[in-house]
């Protein structure tokens, strides 16, 4: 655990406020779900909610059944990081941090074929994005499932978007129920 040396009073209802330049170097926004630990030391721990780091292992199944039908990359994320990951090392991709381009992608909450631009899906991760797919989680974006280039510049056909257009959805679908 970091120091950062920023004190903070709890008011009489016992909120504190998160400052802004820690809520922006962790990528926390307003209506971001936090999970609260304790240790036995005394410490108190938020830490980001992750609806989709919740199913990683079905997550990565889906990932892997995905990736053998496409001969692609594939890889999911919560809003934050790479969470499962098929075709490509995982030591290279899991807990990566998405980046910018990822996250307006999925802000705009469309699925995308990518074939003619380069975008970049995870930090130091120099595989572009072919398609993108965001999950919907309740009418809130949940993250993304996305087919990355392969070694050889291979692109994406209809049916790849459409198998990353039912993965997103049943992923979301799963984390409604």
């Amino acid at each position: 655990m970091k120091a950062t040396g920023i004190v903070r009073r709890i008011d009489d209802l016992g909120r504190v406020v998160i400052p802004k330049e820690i809520r922006r170097t962790m990528r926390i926004r307003e209506g971001d779900p936090l999970e609260i630990y304790t240790s036995a030391g005394g410490e108190v721990i938020f830490k980001k909610y992750s609806p989709i780091g919740e199913l990683s292992v079905f997550a990565s199944q889906y990932a892997e059944a995905l990736a053998v039908s496409t001969a692609l990359p594939v890889i999911i994320c919560d809003r934050d990081h790479c969470v499962a990951a098929a075709g490509i090392s995982k030591k290279e991709t899991l807990e990566r941090r998405i980046t910018p381009d990822l996250e307006q992608i999925m802000e705009n909450r469309k699925i995308e074929n990518f074939d003619d631009k380069r975008f970049l899906a995870l930090e130091g991760v120099e595989r572009n994005i072919c398609v993108a797919a965001p999950i919907i989680i309740s009418g809130d974006i949940g993250g993304a499932v996305v087919m990355l280039s392969g070694e050889k510049g291979e692109s994406s056909t209809d049916t790849d978007i459409k198998l990353a257009t039912v993965a997103a959805s049943f992923l979301g679908r799963q984390m409604e129920s």
